[in-house]
């Protein structure tokens, strides 16, 4: 244990020496190198250069702030708009069931006349706030749009082509809010 502990201080005496010969080395070159003192305008140029691109980088900042403070803003509003969208979907389907089971009763006529103005009102007011009804009947499906709840086989319209949409699907200001469910053809019925 004794020999460990000399080994240790004779290591720390060595680094030790090794340290003092490096400063007196770097002393002797500082020495040796003339020092050249800045005039008082040089200075200032300096110090001027330097606040002036400090300002610049604080009003870049500021600028920037402002900007991201803009978009969170943005985003805050479509998101409590899409929020109460969200919670009018349900309303404007079963609004739709209603209106399509009132068309088999003619004499509800004028009611049924009556709340599709009312349904007409409500889908326009919400266009007006970037909502769109997405009814993909005969176009491609998608699956990023598109919830495919059936395959259908059939002779007249292609594999992969929406058949029918069973429930609309939403977008608002260009973000999905439901995926429109839909039944897609698989072809012509094979033997």
């Amino acid at each position: 244990m004794t020999d460990n502990h000399t080994d240790t201080s004779e290591e720390s005496e060595e680094t030790t020496e090794a340290v003092a010969a490096e400063v007196v080395e770097e002393t002797a070159t500082e020495a040796e190198t003339p020092v050249v003192e800045a005039t008082p305008v040089e200075t200032a140029e300096a110090e001027a250069a330097e606040m002036k691109s400090r300002w610049l980088r604080s009003v870049a900042d500021m600028e920037n702030y402002r900007k991201r403070i803009g978009r969170e803003k943005q985003d805050i509003i479509r998101s409590a708009g899409a929020s109460v969208v969200e919670s009018l979907l349900p309303v404007l389907d079963n609004m739709k069931l209603g209106l399509q089971a009132a068309e088999n009763h003619p004499e509800a006529k004028d009611v049924t006349f009556g709340f599709k103005m009312v349904d007409d009102q409500l889908k326009r007011a919400l266009n007006e706030q970037g909502l769109e009804e997405l009814i993909p009947d005969g176009e491609a499906f998608d699956p990023n749009f598109h919830e495919c709840i059936s395959h259908q086989s059939s002779s007249e319209v292609a594999e992969d082509i929406v058949i029918q949409t069973v429930r609309a699907g939403y977008r608002l200001n260009d973000r999905l809010i439901r995926a429109a469910s839909v039944i897609v053809s698989s072809g012509p019925e094979k033997a």
